[in-house]
């Protein structure tokens, strides 16, 4: 069992590849990484070669196709649109020559707000981390390098991931993502959108049902707080096949939403 709970960056930069630490493992394997990380790791890429002060990054998209072992990994870009109010740029992890995760990001430019009312999504009432006791106690063979605080429908502390009615977490990662970096807004909310996955999908026997194949963060601005909210608002499954949907907070008020697909996977049981 790896101890993450004072581990280090996940990755140490090694010339064009990114080396991982042995806590940068996923609960499937201990020699596997964890997919949340390809999040993180396509997000820090496309910021660092297409972010712009003064453009936002509006959507990410993150296709995660192929597993990968603890070994260096590289990351690709490619602006693929940039127009004047739209910049389109794709990104690619390898893994060795394989392709196992694939980012896709559009960029807006910021400008006045409009001044007619749209009818938009209300902040939450759940509590944050600094009004809450200790996060959720961490059990199992994989405890995780982030920490969790599960909110139940009416926005107390739970430790119950079978209870009833729509789910509520804030999540806040402990470790940066490569050493010598603080992990930017940005790719702290990729890498949160990977848990939109287990709040949707784990079922009330315990067990995580559906396995996502990629997420899809919307974003209207960036998150302020280092403690990420999600709240699940939807799933829908047929013939193993499923879509789930959260809306995303940080401590000031909804900031965007995660949609993703999953199949389902009855051998996979608890992470």
């Amino acid at each position: 069992m790896v101890d993450a709970t004072a581990a280090g960056p996940f990755f140490t930069p090694d010339g064009d590849h990114l080396v991982p630490a042995p806590h940068a493992n996923s609960p499937w394997a201990p020699d596997m990484m964890h997919g949340r990380l390809f999040g993180g790791l396509l997000a820090r890429a496309l910021e660092r070669e297409h972010g712009d002060p003064d453009l936002q990054f509006s959507r990410l998209t993150v296709d995660l196709f192929r597993h990968a072992k603890l070994a260096p990994v590289r990351v690709e870009t490619r602006r693929v649109r940039d127009g004047r109010r739209i910049r389109v740029a794709d990104a690619t992890v390898f893994a060795g020559d394989q392709p196992v995760a694939r980012g896709s990001a559009v960029l807006l430019r910021r400008g006045e707000q409009p001044s007619g009312a749209v009818p938009a999504t209300s902040a939450w009432d759940a509590p944050t981390p600094d009004q809450l006791d200790a996060p959720r106690s961490q059990t199992g063979d994989w405890p995780p390098p982030f920490d969790v605080w599960m909110l139940d429908a009416s926005g107390k502390p739970t430790e119950d991931w079978q209870a009833e009615g729509p789910r509520r977490a804030w999540v806040r990662d402990r470790c940066d993502l490569v050493a010598g970096e603080s992990m930017s807004p940005f790719v702290r909310v990729a890498i949160a959108g990977d848990f939109a996955s287990p709040l949707v999908n784990f079922g009330q026997d315990g067990v995580l049902e559906f396995i996502n194949a990629d997420y899809t963060l919307t974003l209207s601005r960036l998150p302020r707080s280092a403690d990420i909210g999600i709240e699940a608002t939807g799933q829908v499954s047929q013939d193993g096949v499923a879509a789930g949907s959260c809306t995303f907070h940080d401590v000031e008020g909804p900031i965007g939403f995660c949609t993703l697909t999953a199949v389902a996977n009855p051998a996979a049981g608890k992470p």
